[in-house]
C-alpha cells in the first residue's frame, strides 16, 4: 500500500449541514405538552388508574398512578430522543458526503420531515394519555382511540403525499432545465 503525502479527495464542498431544532420541533412540542398535561392531571388522578377499557367504555385494567405516568412519558421521551438521534446522524453523515449542487430536493426538508414524522405516533400516545387522564379525573372519554389514530394517519398520509408530489415536481423541473 502506497502512503503518499497527498490528501485524499474530500467529497464535501465545505457546506455545513448541521442539526437544527426545527428538524424535531413536533416531537419536542408533543413531549413538552405531555409533561405539562401530566403535571396538571397528576393531583386529580386516583391511586389506581384505569388504563384499559372495554368496548362500552368501562375500565378493564388498573395500574398505579406512578406506573401509568412512567408508561405514558417514557415512550414520549424515547421517541423524541430517537427523532433527535436520527436527524443528528443524518445531518452529520450528509455534511460529510453530500454535494449540494447535485441535490435536486433540499436535504433540510427531507431531514425535517423525517424527524417530525416521529411526532405522529407521539400524538397518538399523547391522546391516549389525555383520554386516560380525562376518564380517571372526570369519567369522560374524549373519542375512541382508534378513531383518533385513523384521523392522525389519514392527515399524516395526506401531508406526506403532498410533500412527496412537490419533491417529484421539483425534480422534474430540475431535469428539464
Amino acid at each position: 500500500m502506497d502512503k503518499s503525502p497527498e490528501p485524499i479527495e474530500e467529497t464535501t464542498t465545505g457546506v455545513s449541514f448541521a442539526f437544527r431544532w426545527r428538524y424535531i420541533i413536533a416531537p419536542v412540542v408533543i413531549l413538552l405538552l405531555s409533561v405539562i398535561v401530566t403535571i396538571v392531571f397528576y393531583g386529580r388522578l386516583p391511586d389506581e388508574v384505569a388504563y384499559r377499557f372495554q368496548a362500552d367504555g368501562s375500565p378493564d385494567k388498573l395500574l398505579s398512578r406512578g406506573m401509568i405516568i412512567l408508561w405514558m412519558l417514557l415512550p414520549q421521551l424515547l421517541l423524541t430522543l430517537l427523532a433527535g438521534a436520527v436527524t443528528w446522524g443524518i445531518s452529520s453523515v450528509s455534511s460529510r458526503f453530500m454535494q449540494p449542487e447535485s441535490t435536486v430536493v433540499r436535504p433540510e426538508r427531507i431531514v425535517a420531515l423525517m424527524g417530525n414524522m416521529i411526532g405522529l405516533p407521539q400524538l397518538i400516545l399523547f391522546f391516549a394519555m389525555l383520554d386516560i387522564f380525562s376518564y380517571n379525573s372526570y369519567q369522560i372519554h374524549l373519542l375512541p382511540l382508534w378513531v383518533f389514530a385513523l384521523i392522525v394517519m389519514v392527515i399524516g398520509g395526506i401531508v406526506i403525499g403532498v410533500l412527496f408530489f412537490q419533491a417529484i415536481r421539483q425534480a422534474q423541473r430540475a431535469i428539464k432545465e
